[in-house]
């Protein structure tokens, strides 16, 4: 017969076992929950390396169809609806392109990406690199072209394009690599937070229109401290593509600050953009200029911007590019 200091002995024995039998459970169900997470995390980034790979695939074969049958017909093949480029601000590119004048006029382009970002739709997605501006019987020019791409029924069209002219010499023996796109990944939002209701693109556009007012009372430094990811990249006429917060935002506002007055502030005009399917990743475009006042410096610019939305529940700019005019 049981004594009762025997009874709470195995009672207390029995209650242990128990015990240990949970954190057992728990531990386990801990394991195969990080396993899980982590074969989602490595489908995910095979499935975003996959759309990488798409979207550079179809701007070299851009490329490659633009050195077969010329620029003006390439272009008239990969456009999009509505797509926009920068000349004299943005303007309608198929209207561009389709008009004889642009077409008789229009010098030969090479280019290579050398940087590639997309979303996690695969739908919306970055180009940019090295471009050779060809002149027949002059030397030829060169500059950095950013390209936003657009997937509409299964396949990439072109919906903007803006050039970063520089005065020196680029090559184009330039490939893009996954790893140089990883570190925005790495700073962008969980998507069921991406893909909150209150995410939407008016979001986006009120954020676009505050940094432009940033600009006037931060100064351009600053403001893309304060708006732009870690690891964002500007392209700026007469300048190399500078990448990372404090040397864009120095390169950022070294460039405003030589444009603009201390006294004159610039107006943003929001003239479109657009947001993925999975809301991580959105773009806009429009115009900054200065007040007029005939007594102070005069600035006017196209911008285009690449956004993506980060674990800070914010927008932030992935990559900003000027093209003064």
């Amino acid at each position: 017969m049981l004594r009762l200091k025997d009874t709470v002995f195995l009672s207390r024995r029995c209650k242990r076992l128990a015990q240990l039998f949970t954190v057992i459970l728990i531990g386990l169900h801990s394991l195969v929950l990080h396993s899980q997470e982590q074969s989602q995390t490595q489908s995910e980034e095979v499935s975003q390396y996959q759309h990488w790979m798409d979207l550079m695939a179809a701007d070299q074969s851009f490329a490659d169809r633009s050195a077969e049958i010329g620029r003006t017909a390439a272009f008239l093949e990969f456009l999009g609806q509505d797509s926009t480029v920068f000349r004299d601000g943005p303007v309608d590119a198929l209207e561009l392109y389709a008009s004889e004048e642009f077409q008789d006029t229009a010098n030969e382009i090479n280019w290579e990406a050398h940087y590639v970002d997309v979303s996690r739709a695969g739908d919306l997605g970055l180009t940019s690199g090295p471009l050779t501006i060809l002149d027949e019987g002059e030397p030829s020019s060169f500059g950095h072209l950013v390209s936003i791409w657009l997937k509409q029924d299964s396949r990439w069209v072109l919906m903007a394009d803006i050039v970063a002219g520089i005065p020196g010499f680029l090559s184009l023996e330039v490939e893009p690599n996954f790893d140089d796109t990883r570190p925005v990944l790495e700073e962008t939002a969980h998507p069921v937070m991406a893909m909150a209701e209150s995410n939407n693109m008016q979001l986006l556009i009120d954020r676009d229109n505050l940094f432009g007012q940033s600009i006037n009372f931060r100064g351009g430094q600053r403001a893309l401290l304060r708006y732009g990811l870690e690891n964002t990249r500007v392209y700026l006429p007469g300048m190399a593509p500078a990448v990372g917060a404090d040397a864009a935002s120095s390169i950022y506002g070294a460039f405003l600050d030589n444009q603009l007055s201390t006294t004159n502030q610039i107006s943003l005009t929001h003239m479109g953009g657009y947001l993925s399917a999975s809301k991580e990743v959105g773009y806009t475009y429009g115009t900054m200029e200065t007040l007029e006042d005939d007594s102070l410096q005069s600035f006017r610019t196209s911008y285009m911007r690449l956004w993506r939305f980060t674990a800070s529940n914010e927008w932030k700019i992935a990559v900003e590019a000027l093209n003064p005019y």
